[in-house]
């Protein structure tokens, strides 16, 4: 599996649709969505997976330099439903792992586990099913053979309970070339939804280096578990025997969506062809951790979105993307 940094041949997402999960905020979520599909844009093709119905919506709010493709689906997490890509050899191969809408948290969930196949077969690739409960935004990967997941999530019964720690292991590092696995023990405290997925809390910038979200307020649960992750990485090998650097972005801003408590991870962010989309919610200290964002990434341009709405749906920019990197 390529490191999210390489280079894309587009990037698919899907139109936000589930109304019990949206409900009043269904517009506004439309808008975020919307904003963050433009801003992918400026760097690379995007396209839209969408219900018929929502078609013209869809194109209206993302404009012409957004495709629009319709397909039946149950809501727009292409990040944990969508085709995990794999390359070798000239060749590209979308990965299909299954997908239970986290624990069967979310019904109807059907259309949403058959997005791979019909992109697949719409886009005439190969696929490669994997019977296996896995989303996509529980990992994250260096694209050399080192990947790093939370305990909290991959080893939740509501996923694979029938599978060990190891099995699980063996049975994604054959699917996505993996050679070394991390294990840290947390995501976000308030992360029900995705039961602490670490794209809110973790993100390769390169092979060997990672950032972390920090929480330097003691009276949040984060804290603490912020500071058990980077305790378990500091020091630890990669793939390649390399020390990992770790780096750790120490503001978690919070946002008060119409009474509901979000958090809003920078670390939600998402990496495309010479940019950095990254959600902001209007903290105070918002310049001086974008400023230690785009340090990381020097040759990026970072651009922001809102992602207090798309937090309340829970996830950020990474998690409604899913990066079609270019066939080697």
């Amino acid at each position: 599996m390529p490191f999210e940094g390489d280079h894309h041949e587009r990037t698919l997402m899907a139109w936000p649709t589930r109304v019990e999960l949206w409900g009043e905020h269904l517009g506004r979520a439309e808008l975020e969505y919307a904003e963050v599909a433009r801003a992918v844009a400026r760097f690379e093709p995007v396209t839209v997976v969408t219900r018929q119905e929502n078609a013209a919506r869809a194109g209206d709010l993302c404009g012409s330099g957004v495709d629009i493709v319709e397909l039946p689906i149950d809501d727009s997490w292409t990040r944990d439903n969508g085709p995990i890509y794999v390359t070798q050899r000239r060749q590209r191969v979308g990965v299909d792992f299954k997908f239970n809408a986290w624990g069967e948290k979310f019904l109807p969930y059907e259309d949403d586990d058959r997005l791979p196949e019909r992109w697949c077969a719409l886009r005439g690739e190969e696929r490669m099913p994997v019977d296996l409960v896995l989303e996509g935004g529980s990992i994250t990967v260096d694209g050399d053979g080192t990947l790093i997941t939370t305990e909290q999530c991959l080893l939740h019964p509501n996923r694979n309970p029938h599978l060990t720690r190891r099995q699980i292991e063996e049975g994604i590092s054959a699917a996505l070339g993996i050679d070394r696995f991390l294990w840290i023990p947390y995501g976000l405290a308030d992360d029900k939804d995705t039961d602490g997925h670490i794209d809110l809390v973790a993100a390769f910038t390169r092979p060997g280096r990672i950032l972390l979200q920090g929480c330097d307020d003691p009276a949040e649960a984060d804290h603490g578990r912020a500071d058990v992750n980077r305790r378990c990485l500091e020091g630890t090998l990669d793939a390649h025997s390399r020390e990992l650097e770790v780096s750790v972005i120490p503001v978690l801003p919070y946002a008060n969506v119409n009474g509901t408590r979000v958090a809003v991870s920078y670390l939600n962010l998402y990496l495309c062809n010479g940019g950095v989309v990254v959600p902001v919610s209007g903290h105070p200290r918002d310049d001086d951790m974008l400023a230690l964002i785009a340090a990381e990434f020097p040759d990026r341009a970072l651009v922001t979105v809102p992602g207090a709405t798309i937090a309340f749906g829970g996830g950020g920019p990474h998690c409604i993307t899913q990066q079609i990197p270019e066939v080697p």
